[in-house]
């Protein structure tokens, strides 16, 4: 079983300090729904969009809770990533989802708004060209 386009590999999460800093500090964001997307161009050799999914503490106390939320995220994003490839695909983004809501929403809550933060995405990345 390789890479199909469901796989979410290492190769697939941002990592890196600088990297992620980097992010946070200049990268362009918009709000939806329970989400902020904060997204930049990553670097010319890379393959793969770079995603980081950030719960905040303050938010969730509970680890597990964080946990539990980062994993339907990465599972939503993990089935709808078609939604931000295109074919003749040259850039790549760095992208960060932050968790804004103050409830833990369900599964199918979680990936109709991330469905909705990956085509706006697209329509952003789009436009970039």
């Amino acid at each position: 079983m390789g890479h199909s386009e469901y796989s979410f590999s290492k190769k697939e999460k941002l990592t890196g300090k600088k990297k992620i800093e980097e992010l946070f500090r200049s990268g362009s964001s918009f709000y939806l729904d329970a989400f902020q997307v904060k997204y930049r161009s990553g670097s010319s050799e890379e393959f793969n969009h770079r995603l980081l999914i950030t719960v905040p503490k303050k938010n969730f106390k509970r680890a597990v809770d964080r946990n539990l939320l980062k994993r339907r995220i990465r599972e939503a994003y993990r089935l709808n990533k078609k939604f931000l490839l295109r074919e003749d695909q040259n850039e790549f983004f760095y992208i960060a989802f932050i968790y804004l809501s103050k409830n833990i929403l369900t599964f199918n809550e979680i990936e109709d708004q991330l469905i909705a933060c990956l085509k706006r995405l697209g329509n952003v990345i789009e436009t970039k060209k």
